[in-house]
């Protein structure tokens, strides 16, 4: 039997916590909610099936999604019934006439879609959209040769020396920086690293440092950051068409800016506790004994004495 231990915190613990709170909802939170990348490849001029669900797995008939490629091209907008081809304008030239949803899964939260016959130029990133919800990102890749495509995208069979996810280590940090590790192993070919913060801008790093076993590569990257924000590392495998990455999230001067927070915080807390106690003090003077006091009263003057 599983036991949970519950333990109530008490106001000194909830503190940071509080003020953490009040800084997430006065600005924006780190985190992207973005779901991470998924490759789809298939054959020139079959057709390709770019997956997408709404996380609550629910009807979503009365929903809309939206599906974009690479630098906003309009591939496929569901509204409520309504989409490209059946009462909606605005489908990018490229792909009209091409696209097909898969209307009895909406019931489902299932917001996929074929692209048929598909060209060279459909290869790209595409984003499916569920606004103020989710997106998820696809990328596609379309190959015109059939020998290539066989050997490298052979459905139900890993890509042989693909890297796995790589591993973050923070090899160092002070109050003002943190020196962060990306480390691929047993990778063939050879993978690209590189380092990006939460908004995707690519981040200045060491040169990379690779050692080579049995034709496989074990690559690591070291790049050095001075402010909180969520950090990714990316490998790329131009050659097989492949891509992964791993994110983490690091604090830096944290703690000081909240304690200065909490601080502020209790010194008007607390200023303003003095000036009610100040006017209930005018309304009702409290009664001052003078004289000897017992030792019961000296340990809990006034009317503070304990209670049993």
């Amino acid at each position: 039997m599983l036991m949970v231990h519950v333990r109530t915190p008490t106001a000194m613990e909830l503190l940071p916590l509080l003020s953490l709170c009040l800084l997430t909802q006065s600005g924006p939170t780190f985190a992207d909610g973005n779901e991470p990348s998924v490759l789809v490849a298939v054959q020139e001029k079959s057709d390709a099936i770019l997956p997408c669900s709404i996380s609550r797995k629910e009807n979503i008939e009365k929903e809309v999604f939206d599906w974009k490629k690479d630098d906003g091209k309009e591939v496929f907008l569901y509204a409520d019934g309504s989409y490209y081809g059946k009462g909606r304008t605005g489908q990018d030239e490229q792909f009209k006439g091409r696209v097909l949803h898969f209307e009895d899964e909406l019931k489902n939260g299932n917001a996929s879609i074929k692209i048929k016959n598909t060209k060279m130029a459909d290869t790209g990133s595409y984003t499916c959209t569920f606004p103020n919800q989710q997106t998820s990102n696809i990328k596609l890749v379309v190959d015109p040769d059939p020998e290539r495509f066989n050997l490298t995208y052979r459905r139900n069979e890993s890509i042989r020396g693909a890297a796995s996810e790589p591993s973050i280590i923070i090899l160092q940090q002070t109050k003002d920086k943190a020196l962060l590790q990306c480390l691929v192993r047993g990778a063939s070919p050879k993978p690209k690293l590189k380092w990006q913060d939460s908004s995707g801008n690519i981040l200045p790093a060491e040169e990379p440092q690779v050692t080579e076993n049995d034709d496989s590569y074990n690559v690591f990257l070291q790049t050095t950051v001075s402010k909180t924000d969520t950090y990714r590392c990316v490998a790329t495998q131009e050659e097989i068409y492949h891509e992964t990455d791993t994110k983490t999230h690091v604090y830096i001067n944290e703690f000081p800016t909240i304690w200065i927070i909490v601080t502020v915080l209790s010194f008007v807390g607390g200023g303003v506790i003095t000036i009610l106690v100040m006017k209930c003090y005018k309304k009702n003077p409290v009664e001052v004994h003078t004289g000897n006091l017992s030792p019961e009263d000296e340990q809990f003057p006034l009317d503070q004495k304990q209670t049993s």
